[in-house]
């Protein structure tokens, strides 16, 4: 029994043996020879995501105009390196009826408004300057009545401003308010001259200048206090230059000086995806003559983008002035029509944006 145990051991071994032959030369012809790594050879590989398309030709990624706030902020915000900033926006609406054995009744009419806003801004370091430039005139024509003036102002600023930090700025400058031709009151005069008209071209004319702060922590909000500024009224036109009209305070005064503070405040609200609310709500007292008396102008405009081009514009306008009429004054229009933006576009928001990430020119 001792013998033939010690045969088969053996035996085992034996095929044991044979066996870990086979599976060696089966190891050594499939795996990496390992002593080969000293000189490895590296293969170049071309990463590509799941979220990226690689297209070889020049792709041209399309821009989408989007209207920009100028302040501060947006300025200091931008990832380009620049000084010169322009942004341009001009509103065009037509309005006409037509009519022709209506019962109801009407006046055949025609008209149009026309309104531009212009911006060219420079930043450097921490010097800011802006400088923006509103023209708007209108005009209806009626059948049986003469044209009429349905919008008429000119509107310039520049303002420079000095970066104190935490969105503070040293902020100075002047506005100069005014129209482009000869206003009339058509309950009175139905049928104006030139002789009838109660303003025109700087009568009146505003300018206001003065020294203070502003605080721009976005893009859409931003509050101008100056405690030393200027506000004079000029009245060119010697026809125009009487006791009590535009604040006046005697006959043959051609300039009226107000020393105060002013406060500007601009809010602008994305009510829905195209669809913008611009708010300006202006304050002025006099630190001479009845400082209790404020001055106060609001201007609201509602922007509604129907596409790329057509737009309607709802305005409201509200002012009060004790020392001109000491009644609220208004002023709305509604229109649809063309609107068109030139200069800078919002490329910044546009190119976090998932929609055109994809592409990727090679």
């Amino acid at each position: 029994m001792l013998l033939s145990a010690s045969v088969l051991a053996q035996t085992e071994s034996g095929s044991r043996s044979i066996v870990d032959s086979i599976q060696y030369e089966h190891w050594k012809a499939r795996y990496l020879n390992l002593d080969s790594l000293a000189n490895p050879i590296m293969v170049e590989l071309e990463p590509k995501f799941r979220d990226t398309i690689v297209i070889r030709d020049e792709v041209i990624i399309p821009q989408i105009l989007e209207e920009v706030p100028i302040t501060p902020f947006a300025l200091n915000n931008l990832s380009a390196e620049k000084k010169w900033y322009f942004f341009g926006q001009n509103n065009l609406v037509f309005n006409q009826a037509s009519f022709s054995n209506w019962n109801s009744g009407g006046n055949n009419s025609i008209g149009a408004i026309g309104k531009m806003n212009y911006n060219l801004s420079y930043k450097n370091k921490k010097h800011y300057l802006e400088n923006i430039m509103q023209l708007g005139f209108g005009w209806n024509a009626a059948e049986g009545q003469t044209s009429r003036k349905t919008e008429d102002f000119i509107n310039f600023m520049s303002n420079y401003g000095y970066d104190l930090g935490k969105h503070y700025y040293l902020s100075t400058g002047f506005q100069l308010v005014t129209q482009f031709a000869p206003g009339f009151n058509y309950s009175e005069t139905p049928d104006p001259s030139y002789q009838d008209r109660i303003s025109r071209f700087m009568a009146p004319g505003y300018v206001n200048a003065g020294i203070g702060f502003s605080y721009n922590p976005t893009e859409n909000f931003q509050i101008i206090l100056r405690p030393a500024n200027g506000k004079f009224t000029f009245v060119t036109d010697p026809l125009l230059q009487r006791a009590g009209r535009y604040g006046l305070e005697r006959d043959g005064q051609s300039v009226r000086s107000e020393i105060g503070a002013m406060m500007n405040i601009l809010y602008r609200l994305k009510i829905y995806k195209d669809m913008n609310l611009d708010n300006q709500l202006n304050f002025f007292s006099n630190y001479v003559s009845h400082p209790e008396r404020v001055d106060i102008a609001y201007n609201g405009v509602l922007n509604i983008k129907l596409n790329r081009f057509i737009s309607t514009l709802l305005s409201l306008e509200l002012a009060y002035d004790h020392d001109q009429i000491q009644k609220l004054q208004r002023k709305q229009t509604l229109g649809i029509g063309f609107s068109y933006n030139i200069g800078e576009q919002s490329t910044d928001k546009l190119r976090a944006k998932k929609a055109i990430k994809p592409f990727i020119a090679k």
